[in-house]
């Protein structure tokens, strides 16, 4: 594979905005309907000017600068602003607490702040006594007259006048493919964030390597909802940034079905968890409707399932199943395209396991959902399924560029321009991390088999090895479960113990309809949680799902508890379980269910 050696990040968008400065680069939406957008010129631009305001602010070569933000277009304009002028960006999640965003300010040494409205400042304000290396706060939305240290992103950029073209130019050019673009600090599943530092050249390298991996046109446009503090997001944008397409910005996680309809992207990158809703959503209402139209519904079903076996095994489909599945597509599967804007190609599912069942339903349907692997600490790619080649339950061959191996113990090793240099000051932690001859070690367990596709079989530390000695990776068990339209989120226990349990959280819309049409009163949710027909209800949803699991992997028994949620710290910014404070914190339930252990 060809990879260009731009000189820096900066070098790479200069390429697209000389191709294709009037072609559309960015557009967003408004709640009254409307939308506004930016060519890749004008987009240009924007960066020149945020980048002299920066400079005029005093960001020097190798400062950091904060962004606590929703995803929008003002992210992604200050993220490129800061690497052009060879600042790194650090970003924090919205959902950050003071005391979270406080760690990350002091230990990053960020000098300036961009946040996204008032809610995001008076974070700020809380623990401004705390941060005191922080030069200015800059608003991307709103004002907050009487205090200096705090400006309007219109103040902030009258900021750049002082700064000329050349000034600007000759920091451009000082930067090389060495340089820090960005610390993206982990989820802290387990112990404190950990700050990977992302390089330029991590970020030239990265896009191409995905580059060679899926089908993008031209004219393509693609849609982003996810958190950019997270580098899955951020390889995006990357990516998009080389190729030139439009990128369509979501208003929030809550209008995201009414803006993919607006949007109408040809591809688009999820978590799982958002595959899971929509498909809980599509089963819902077709089993409300009952009748003739569930009958078709589950008709279309298999119909889509024969389709998705002739496609994952390469064989020719057959006259009869093609009329039919044109059929379906009528009848059923058009609306799931038409949800999705109808003109979605394939869409990619990352930072988590993808149930089997969703992934086969999303094929079934014309929607080629393509896993992927990736994480912090190798700009968020490795691995993806390709179009011409694919799999459910694997993440494919690496991506070009990249190389892969297993070590004696099973545990998966990349090594490749992809890799962060280190974590910012965690010497131990990074040669823990990082071999001397350049193999991350990522801490899953996996195989691969002869033609270099991927599978994950397991996390290291999150492997349950019972008291018979049978070794289990929950994810898989887990997403099993939340396939099930009553069920919101499973912790699997069972680690040096006879059998396994789970702590399970209730999807609240499901299970809230299914008490009031079978006359359960209740007057807050957490009523239900021990209501005898809704324990039924759970305990037949587990028996069922687990008659596709082996023995020994079954559910015996179960807890229902109140949603892990972020602000009781039990889930991180991208929705992953922190389990084992989830563990520690219902302690008391799991021993319930061990009750002779």
């Amino acid at each position: 594979m060809h990879i260009v050696d731009y000189q820096n990040i900066h070098q790479m968008m200069k390429k697209t905005i000389d191709n294709r400065p009037n072609h559309t680069a960015y557009r967003w939406f408004y709640d009254d309907g409307s939308s506004e957008s930016v060519t890749w010129k004008e987009f240009y631009d924007q960066v020149k000017q945020v980048g002299k305001s920066l400079m005029a602010l005093d960001v020097q070569r190798g400062d950091k600068v904060i962004i606590l933000s929703n995803t929008c277009y003002k992210w992604v304009l200050s993220d490129l602003a800061n690497v052009t002028i060879g600042a790194a960006t650090v970003g924090v999640y919205q959902s950050n607490l003071p005391n979270d965003c406080e760690y990350i300010i002091n230990h990053s040494d960020s000098v300036v702040i961009f946040a996204e409205d008032q809610a995001q400042l008076d974070k700020i304000l809380k623990i401004k006594g705390n941060i005191s290396k922080i030069r200015k706060v800059i608003l991307f939305n709103g004002d907050h007259a009487g205090d200096d240290w705090i400006v309007s992103y219109d103040e902030f950029l009258k900021f750049g006048k002082k700064v000329t073209e050349k000034d600007l130019q000759q920091r451009i050019q000082e930067i090389t493919p060495e340089d820090v673009a960005s610390f993206v600090y982990t989820s802290g599943t387990t112990g404190v964030p950990k700050g990977a530092v992302i390089t330029h050249d991590n970020l030239i390298f990265t896009p191409q390597s995905v580059q060679k991996c899926v089908d993008i046109y031209d004219d393509d446009e693609t849609f982003l909802f996810l958190p950019l503090a997270h580098v899955f997001a951020r390889t995006l944008v990357y990516s998009t940034l080389l190729e030139g397409v439009t990128l369509n910005f979501a208003r929030s996680i809550d209008t995201l079905i009414e803006d993919l309809k607006v949007a109408r992207p040809h591809w688009f990158p999820s978590v799982p968890r958002i595959y899971e809703k929509v498909y809980s959503k599509v089963v819902s209402g077709a089993e409300a409707k009952g009748g003739v139209a569930l009958k078709i519904f589950n008709w279309a079903c298999e119909v889509g399932d024969q389709m998705a076996d002739c496609l994952l095994n390469k064989t020719p489909v057959p006259f009869l199943l093609g009329i039919k599945h044109k059929i379906a597509t009528k009848l059923v599967f058009s609306k799931l395209h038409a949800a999705l804007g109808g003109r979605v190609r394939w869409c990619i599912s990352g930072a988590a396991p993808l149930d089997p069942t969703i992934g086969k339903f999303f094929i079934g349907a014309g929607i080629i959902v393509m896993e992927g692997l990736g994480m912090t600490e190798n700009t968020s790619f490795t691995n993806i399924n390709r179009l011409e080649d694919f799999r459910i339950g694997w993440v494919g061959p690496p991506g070009p560029g990249i190389e892969q191996k297993i070590a004696d113990d099973g545990e998966i090793m990349f090594r490749g321009r992809n890799v962060m240099r280190e974590y910012y000051k965690m010497p131990e932690e990074t040669a823990a991390t990082i071999t001397k001859d350049g193999w991350l070690l990522t801490g899953d367990l996996g195989e691969i088999d002869s033609k270099n596709f991927l599978r994950i079989t397991g996390r290291k530390k999150d492997l349950i090895i019972t008291a018979g000695g049978k070794n289990i990776g929950p994810s898989a068990i887990e997403g099993h479960m939340a396939t099930s339209k009553y069920i919101n989120q499973m912790v699997v226990v069972g680690d040096r113990r006879k059998y396994l349990t789970a702590l399970i959280t209730l999807d609240q819309d499901n299970v809230s309809e299914y008490a009031k049409i079978n006359g359960i009163s209740f007057n807050s949710f957490e009523e239900l949680f021990t209501n005898d027909k809704i324990v039924a209800l759970m305990d037949s949803v587990v028996k069922e799902k687990n008659k596709d699991l082996p023995s020994y992997e079954t559910i015996k028994r179960f807890s229902i508890v109140p949603e892990f949620t972020i602000e009781n710290k039990m889930l991180t910014p991208t929705m992953k379980v922190k389990k084992a404070i989830a563990l520690n914190t219902y302690k008391d339930n799991i021993d319930t269910l061990y009750p002779k252990d």
